[in-house]
């Protein structure tokens, strides 16, 4: 997949942070029970925003690729989601990162309580399970791109419609190797 639609990686409702016509887009899929993903999360998505979301030249997106198909991690996609109803999606994201290993229902409706979520519309949302076909969504597309673990990344050069030069990188990596493959695609017209 070195070229396509936007759409076909960027599915609609899609969680994403910076300017939507940024050239660069960069994918994460991820599991929030994942130490790995929760090291990226707390050392180079900060510094990503810092360089090059602030500045309009990438935009972040997460997907979500829970490692098992039943479980804390499918649990938490879920309950971000549930949030996402409720305007809450990146501040239940960043608590469930920053609870990745405490992770349970109590602490899930916690974190839900904290947020001030409406509780018995996110109970509801839990119980429903709606977002399940979605989340397992993301997680076939991370497998399509051959990822056998988190976290992964798809970038992307794109003019917000279609999508070029694609490319992956599998599992935790240094910040400078997003620097660098990030330059690269800024530079291409």
């Amino acid at each position: 997949m070195a070229s396509g639609d936007l759409a076909d990686i960027l599915p609609p409702g899609t969680p994403t942070l910076g300017d939507s016509k940024a050239p660069v887009l960069m994918v994460e899929f991820s599991d929030f029970t994942c130490g790995y993903c929760g090291k990226f999360f707390r050392e180079t998505l900060p510094a990503l925003k810092t360089e090059y979301l602030k500045a309009g030249t990438v935009r972040f997106a997460y997907r979500d690729y829970p490692r098992d198909e039943e479980g804390w991690g499918l649990v938490a996609a879920h309950a971000a989601r549930c949030a996402g109803e409720q305007g809450k999606y990146w501040d239940m994201h960043d608590r469930l990162f920053d609870q990745h290993a405490r992770l349970g229902s109590g602490v899930i409706m916690q974190l839900a309580k904290d947020l001030r979520l409406n509780a018995k519309a996110f109970a509801a949302c839990m119980d429903s399970q709606k977002h399940i076909p979605a989340i397992m969504a993301d997680r076939d597309m991370a497998v399509k791109l051959g990822f056998r673990g988190t976290p992964g990344f798809l970038i992307v050069k794109t003019d917000g419609r279609r999508f070029t030069d694609a490319f992956t990188i599998p599992g935790a990596v240094h910040y400078d190797t997003f620097r660098t493959e990030i330059e690269k695609l800024l530079k291409k017209r």
